[in-house]
């Protein structure tokens, strides 16, 4: 699928966030709702987030994919994270989303995948213009979420951000690396490899990790819009409970499961037509002309793929 994207810049902190636009398909005289989308820690919007933007655009959504700074096509210093200053990244990207031309101001929601969908959930709880929610896959709680492969890799990991210093963000489980569940460094790189001249590096800051824990699960319970949960079950990445328990904690929270799926398996194949299609039907309920009431959904399961 080929949909037109438009190149665009917006300003958060005196540096320029790099973007993509992809119009809703079939635009009239009417405005359209739009998804806001980014990765997160040290993802970029080359790494498969346009194949999610093209089919929410083809389905009546326009979308805007960005970096956030420090990484990917973004000014800042560069393999800089920092929860706080993604933040303001994402509160500069959907002002910049509700000025945009054609677009309805009060139909923008927010996308996030991994840490993104922790951001996700947090740019939303914050803004109650904000419309509706995704989180697939998502990491929003370091604390009961995070993989620890031992004691001896984790203080690694501690002192490397008391000295300030940056570390691989992958690595294998015996690595001092910020993901090092095993099966990530191969499923990341497989997502690398088929995205869009990736701008990735293995490389990532530290510091953030001596401060508050990065936990915007405790949006969840009080978050006033729509919020779609995607969570794999054998994700090893992001433990799955805390991230089920939240979507069901939450007054409009809508759960789906997929069995037998890690972290990373959801970029593309069968897993990646599955999610796409609960998404499509997420944004269709609630951003689109035949959104019915705003309701929770019981949890759904999705078929097994073996």
């Amino acid at each position: 699928m080929t949909t037109t994207r438009e190149d665009l810049h917006f300003g958060c902190g005196g540096e320029a966030c790099a973007a993509w636009l992809y119009p809703a398909a079939g635009e009239g005289s009417d405005p359209t709702p739009l998804i806001v989308m980014a990765h997160g820690l040290s993802g970029t919007r080359r790494d498969r987030l346009g194949a999610f933007a093209e089919r929410f655009a083809a389905a009546g959504v326009a979308a805007l994919v960005f970096d956030h700074r420090g990484f990917g096509d973004s000014d800042g210093e560069r393999d800089l994270f920092d929860p706080a200053r993604q933040l303001q990244d994402w509160r500069a990207a959907i002002a910049c989303a509700r000025s945009l031309a054609g677009v309805d101001p009060e139909r923008v929601a927010t996308f996030g995948s991994s840490m993104g969908g922790g951001n996700a959930l947090a740019a939303a709880a914050a803004d109650r213009r904000v419309a509706a929610a995704i989180s697939q896959v998502p990491f929003l709680d370091i604390v009961r979420q995070a993989h620890r492969s031992s004691v001896r890799v984790t203080l690694k990991v501690l002192f490397a951000a008391a000295r300030g210093r940056h570390l691989p963000v992958l690595g294998n489980p015996r690595q001092a690396a910020l993901l090092n569940a095993p099966g990530a460094e191969q499923g990341w790189r497989h997502v690398v490899a088929i995205g869009e001249d990736s701008r990735w590096c293995n490389r990532v800051s530290t510091r953030w990790l001596l401060g508050r824990p990065f936990r915007p699960v405790r949006h969840a319970a009080k978050l006033h819009c729509p919020w779609l949960v995607c969570v794999g079950e054998a994700d090893r990445v992001a433990r799955p409970g805390p991230a089920i328990a939240a979507a069901r904690r939450a007054r409009l929270g809508e759960l789906r499961t997929y069995p037998h799926v890690d972290h990373f398996d959801v970029y593309d194949g069968p897993v990646h037509e599955l999610l796409v299609a609960d998404q499509i039907a997420f944004l269709r309920r609630h951003l689109l002309a035949d959104r019915g009431a705003t309701r929770n959904e019981p949890v759904s399961r999705a078929p097994s793929l073996g």
